[in-house]
């Protein structure tokens, strides 16, 4: 998964290398850290938030296979 939000985040910024991505487990759950360069952060957040919130979905969808549940937080 720490993968596929890397794949995803390079995808949407214009420096690629600025993009890193922690991730840890809390509780039943892993939390995947994507942080960005600050002149990125409104690509990867998007209007009113909306670009977030489709990675969220996309993590979601490819976390059914696996039975866990991922959450992702933006670190700015």
């Amino acid at each position: 998964m720490k993968e596929l939000i890397e794949f995803l985040a390079k995808s949407l910024v214009d420096d690629p290398d600025g993009v890193h991505v922690h991730s840890y487990d809390r509780d039943q759950s892993t939390v995947i850290e994507l942080e960005v360069s600050e002149s990125d952060l409104g690509k990867v957040i998007g209007r009113q938030g909306r670009t977030a919130r489709a990675i969220r979905t996309i993590l979601a969808a490819a976390a059914q296979k696996s039975r866990r549940r991922y959450t992702l937080d933006i670190i700015d």
